[in-house]
């Protein structure tokens, strides 16, 4: 019913560039954080992973579940640190696809993260890497520069630097990257892999 119109798996921003979903292993259970259209956890959900989803809009949550609720797909209304502090679900994978590990304290998510993956659970996650020389948080006023002052921040280290965070939060094997995009002088694809300790299969 289906297959021809639930999307293809991407990590980048390019349609049909870069990997696909096999960065999470062969997970019988994962978790989306910061899901958007929905459209990467039905695609897995479709494949026969059971599927949860956490995002924190309202409008992605409804449109979500009225298009992909038949998958059995579970979704939540809630903020990230929130729900992985009241959650007692674990999951064979977690992964955010320029979601909602672009927007959280990396100190405070990643051990959170760690707690809720199964042994051997791969945390995998993508979004634009960081512009040379502006690390760590990155503020900006949402809504234009007029109005009521509403605003965000959006996390950028170095590949070197998200691995120090992984490893601090207590990952032993972990790998980011900077994937180059299918045109020079385009913006590349930050990847970052995590799996927490089990057993001798690698992630490269």
């Amino acid at each position: 019913m289906f297959e021809d119109t639930v999307p293809a798996f991407c990590w980048t921003q390019y349609a049909g560039h870069g990997p696909g979903p096999e960065l999470l292993g062969d997970p019988s259970t994962a978790l989306e954080i910061g899901y958007g259209t929905g459209r990467h956890l039905a695609h897995l959900a479709q494949r026969g992973v059971k599927m949860t989803g956490i995002d924190l809009s309202p409008v992605a949550v409804e449109q979500t579940k009225e298009k992909w609720g038949p998958l059995g797909v579970q979704l939540h209304c809630a903020e990230v640190l929130d729900f992985l502090s009241t959650t007692t679900e674990t999951y064979d994978a977690i992964y955010s696809i320029f979601g909602a590990v672009w927007f959280t304290d990396p100190a405070c998510l990643f051990p959170l993260v760690f707690e809720h993956l199964n042994p051997g659970g791969r945390f995998v996650f993508s979004q634009p890497p960081a512009i040379p020389g502006a690390y760590g948080p990155q503020g900006m006023y949402k809504g234009g520069f007029s109005g009521k002052k509403t605003f965000l921040y959006r996390y950028a280290y170095t590949p070197d630097g998200w691995v120090q965070f992984l490893t601090e939060a207590g990952f032993e094997e972990s790998y980011a990257r900077v994937l180059d995009p299918p045109e020079v002088d385009h913006i590349g694809t930050l990847i970052v892999q995590a799996q927490r300790a089990q057993g001798p299969r690698r992630l490269y």
